[in-house]
């Protein structure tokens, strides 16, 4: 069986798209295939979008084959949607595993969707790992984060340091993404070890998410600022009218795959 799919990235995130899942075919199962960065494509996670009548459906997988929410692959899902020509205008709703969100066209190659609402907040929660104790805010943007601010975020040792955290009982059995956060001048610096890739990725938007509200909550940014990922790209957050992820995707190339 030969499959058709897309590559995407957004900000760095990089994703496998299908345009729905083939027949007897499971997410998990493909994400797994398909992600692998050695014998498959290679991708952080699965996109799978579909049309219901009117209405755009976006399921996600992580490359480990776990179900998410992914505010990056959402932007791209977007659009990849606007370039197949299934939206017109520059808004549209967009159905995701978290709810209808809201989805505009900001330029050329860049999106912007309302993310859920961060809840479950604690903020100042003192972490005994690897024999240090560490001060981690927690919040949930879609998927749960741990959110560190440190000095310099390139001296961080991001893939023990979040793996260490990403399991850590304070988090109960669904664990954590991690993420390592630095202010200059009003912006962020951000570096996120991801659940399910289970590695440092070169972007996270619901992580982005996270150490947005974090830092404005503690009084270290304004609603609205920017956060620039490993990836070197900078992407927006806003919470002046809801949560707002606002930043560049693009379609890499496409091609097929043998099942």
């Amino acid at each position: 069986m030969r499959l058709r799919f897309w590559k995407l990235s957004g900000a760095g995130n990089d994703f496998v798209l299908l345009r729905g899942l083939p027949a007897g075919r499971s997410g998990p199962a493909l994400a797994r295939r398909l992600c692998d960065r050695r014998s498959g494509i290679g991708a952080d996670g699965l996109l799978s979008i579909s049309r219901h009548g009117r209405m755009v459906h976006l399921d996600y997988w992580n490359a480990d084959g776990s179900p998410a929410f992914c505010g990056n692959g959402s932007r791209c899902a977007a659009l990849w949607a606007k370039a197949m020509g299934w939206t017109k205008g520059n808004r549209f709703v967009l159905g995701t595993n978290r709810g209808a969100l809201s989805a505009r066209f900001t330029g050329k190659g860049r999106a912007d969707v309302v993310m859920p609402d961060p809840h479950g907040l604690r903020l100042g929660l003192r972490l005994k790992v690897s024999g240090r104790t560490q001060t981690v805010h927690f919040v949930h943007t879609g998927v749960p984060h741990a959110v560190l601010f440190v000095p310099d975020v390139e001296k961080i040792d991001v893939r023990t340091l979040g793996r260490a955290l990403r399991f850590h009982k304070a988090f109960g059995k669904a664990g954590a993404n991690v993420d390592f956060v630095s202010v200059k001048s009003g912006s962020l610096i951000l570096r996120t070890y991801e659940r399910g890739v289970e590695d440092e990725t070169l972007a996270c938007g619901t992580g982005v998410m996270a150490a947005g509200f974090v830092a404005c909550v503690l009084g270290k940014t304004r609603p609205s600022t920017q956060v620039s990922v490993r990836s070197g790209a900078k992407l927006n957050v806003s919470f002046l009218d809801g949560a707002r992820l606002e930043g560049q995707g693009k379609i890499v190339y496409t091609g097929e795959v043998v099942l």
